[in-house]
């Protein structure tokens, strides 16, 4: 407990005793200055009892509380004992920089802690900030607000309910759901830090940014809005809603000046569509955007797995054009069609309306589908173009050593032979993913041989390889890792 001191009367031009209220009561009138301890009081008027160390001024209220800090009101209720002062009517607490406006306020000089009650409002430089309800500890210099708490700035404005701001740090703390908006994007998060002087946050608690075109969702979020760079971790989303991609992964970063981001971790993303979504895995998913944030590109690296209803794929690398709907596969790259296996070094993809429209296989093109019974049925050139009729392939273009081993079957099923051709070029045309006829163009060879006499290692085409074990099952089997088995070896 606080010791007791005396007030003490420094300056009042009319002093006397008012009976009406007490032989203690002291009438202070003029110029009046009254000091406990250290700290100076000026007003108008003041009564003063002596005995309780208690007394009320009015009018032009001033406390100099140290050399830093002032408070201001048009009337005040003081308590000497326990240096608690009650302000009424246009209060203004100025510390240093920072004004604090206020019409009810409670300061305790032992505690050093401001509180109102009832709507208040700081100042600080450009930075304005109201709440319903507010605490300022002056001896730290951090103020505490609750309840409709609006922070504004030239550059953006902040929504919270509960917010902790530090005048000497300019740092602002967020205990409750929080909203911080600009022109460019809109930050949200349920707790955590925004540094007003340097522009940086950090959020948790599922925090998002996002703009017309783009949102990203994490469980952690650091953000500079300076250099528009951010870092995301735990359940991070990606979304874009031009374009109807989500990219998904545990860990992401993106550069909004430079039009970047990727994601990490358990990567995927998702080309969603009312009819059928295409589904993606791989390493590490980047998307690129351009000058208007519209994604642009999205790139795929290290063990790429999709999976779409009537299109499944693998590669090591692939490129997403979005706006064109064009995808490109590196590296040992192989696609299934309904009964179909392609393959080549690269292959193109290109949609229309999320709708496959044909497919480009640049060197060592291979397809290769299984026999109804046994065997492999198997196309193979240099470059393979293919089209698609309602997302089913419908005729395959073969440029280039074109060969093929094709098994012959009547209406019943029954073998008739095994058709090996050859030409410089080809043009197949299949029905439900089953040949249905061959054309062979620039010197053609062709042979059938009943399945007796097929001349031993001729059922194979050079280069031959069932990859069926790699292929995805469905949207989650992306995600399994798959080995080359012996056959593909």
């Amino acid at each position: 407990m606080a010791q007791k001191t005396l007030i003490h009367i420094e300056r009042a031009r009319i002093a006397n005793y008012d009976v009406r209220l007490g032989k203690d009561v002291q009438r202070l009138v003029g110029d009046v200055i009254l000091r406990q301890d250290s700290t100076l009081f000026y007003c108008d008027s003041a009564y003063l009892n002596e005995k309780t160390r208690n007394f009320d001024a009015f009018g032009q209220v001033y406390i100099n509380v140290n050399d830093s800090m002032d408070i201001y009101s048009d009337r005040l209720i003081y308590n000497g004992d326990t240096r608690i002062a009650e302000l009424f009517d246009n209060v203004k607490l100025i510390d240093d920089s920072t004004v604090l406006e206020t019409e009810y306020l409670l300061y305790n000089r032992m505690t050093k802690l401001a509180t109102y009650p009832n709507n208040g409002k700081i100042t600080q430089a450009d930075k304005v900030l109201t709440s319903v309800k507010g605490y300022y500890q002056s001896d730290i210099k951090e103020f505490y607000f609750r309840k409709d708490v609006v922070l504004l700035t030239p550059d953006y404005e902040t929504y919270s309910d509960t917010l902790v701001y530090n005048s000497v740090s300019e740092i602002a703390w967020f205990y409750g759901p929080t909203v911080i908006r600009s022109d460019e994007n809109t930050l949200y998060g349920g707790y955590g830090w925004y540094n007003t002087r340097t522009d940086q946050s950090y959020l948790t608690k599922r925090p998002s940014i996002y703009t017309m075109e783009q949102m990203v969702y994490a469980d952690t979020m650091y953000y500079d809005r300076n250099t528009g760079f951010g870092r995301a971790g735990g359940r991070v989303e990606v979304v874009d809603t031009i374009y109807q991609v989500i990219v998904k992964g545990a860990f992401g970063q993106f550069w909004e000046l430079e039009g970047k981001s990727y994601v990490t971790d358990s990567a995927m993303a998702v080309n969603y569509d009312t009819n059928d979504s295409l589904f993606m895995h791989a390493d590490t998913l980047f998307l690129y955007f351009d000058e208007d944030r519209e994604a642009k590109k999205m790139e795929a690296y290290y063990g790429v797995r999709f999976y779409r209803e009537d299109l499944q794929g693998t590669c090591d690398s692939l490129s997403y054009l979005l706006s064109d709907s064009t995808i490109r596969m590196y590296q040992d790259p192989v696609l299934w069609s309904e009964e179909n296996q392609l393959s080549a070094d690269s292959i193109h993809i290109m949609m229309t309306n999320k709708t496959l429209d044909s497919l480009v296989m640049y060197n060592n093109a291979f397809i290769v589908s299984r026999d109804t019974i046994k065997g492999y049925n198997q196309i193979k050139g240099k470059d393979m173009i293919g089209y698609f009729e309602e997302n089913e392939l419908d005729r395959i273009a073969v440029e280039g050593n074109a060969q093929t081993v094709y098994w012959v079957r009547d209406e019943d099923q029954s073998l008739i032979g095994i058709n090996l051709a050859k030409a410089s070029r080809m043009l197949i045309k299949l029905l439900e993913s089953q040949i249905t006829d061959i054309v062979y163009r620039s010197s053609p060879s062709e042979v059938m041989y009943p399945e007796k006499d097929l001349p031993a290692g001729e059922e194979k085409l050079r280069g031959f390889r069932w990859l069926q074990e790699r292929r995805p099952k469905d949207k989650l089997d992306i995600f399994r890792s798959t080995e080359v088995v012996a056959e593909e070896k």
